[in-house]
């Protein structure tokens, strides 16, 4: 049998669920799910082993959790050392907490054929930091370890079931490639599902 989800999961899930059903724009989703991910992230033991494990040739996003109408999902990235992500322009809002580690995390204006172009400095984000993107500015994001010699794990909230969304991916030249993440979770660690999110809630 496998291990209950973790309170602070459970109630992070459970909350933004609510949040998500009451809003009444994307705004309001990232001003108020901004707070919810903070709280979750203020301590970095609870995520169990089987969504934290690394990959050698691409960053694996473990899903943690799926909205049955697909509103929202909750996905765990996880940086082995010097790992980068593509540069990534999302399809959807998204709110992320760095759970554990240090990333760097740089925002690109970007144009079909042309050199993505950063937005200011990167970011470098030590655990406990939070960062939003809204569907609606149109940039992209890179994010990268900032850890030479150790694991980095992100949290992210997703306003859609990412792993099944198209999603566009630049190279330095500008050339653009579509993809479709899926998730890394292996046969026994499958996402959490309402039943086990619904158990146990206490108002």
């Amino acid at each position: 049998m496998r291990d209950p989800v973790p309170e602070s999961l459970r109630r992070f899930i459970w909350d933004l669920q609510s949040m998500v059903e009451l809003a009444e724009s994307e705004r309001e989703i990232l001003v108020v799910g901004r707070d919810l991910m903070s709280r979750l992230v203020a301590s970095d033991d609870w995520l169990p082993a089987v969504f934290s494990a690394p990959a050698p040739r691409q960053v694996p996003h473990h899903l943690l959790y799926s909205d049955g109408a697909e509103r929202f999902c909750v996905v765990a990235a996880v940086f082995s050392a010097g790992q980068a992500a593509p540069i990534c322009r999302e399809p959807v809002w998204e709110i992320m907490g760095l759970l554990r580690g240090s990333l760097t995390r740089q925002s690109f204006s970007v144009e079909t054929g042309k050199p993505p172009v950063p937005k200011g400095e990167a970011r470098r984000l030590l655990s406990g930091a939070i960062d939003i993107y809204s569907s609606k500015s149109g940039d992209a994001v890179q994010m990268a370890n900032g850890s030479v010699d150790g694991i980095s794990i992100s949290i992210h909230a997703y306003g859609g079931e990412i792993g099944k969304l198209a999603r566009s991916a630049y190279d330095p030249n500008g050339h653009v490639r579509e993809f479709v993440s899926g998730y890394a979770n292996l046969e026994d660690a499958a996402a959490y599902d309402i039943w086990s999110i619904q158990s146990q809630i206490l108002d």
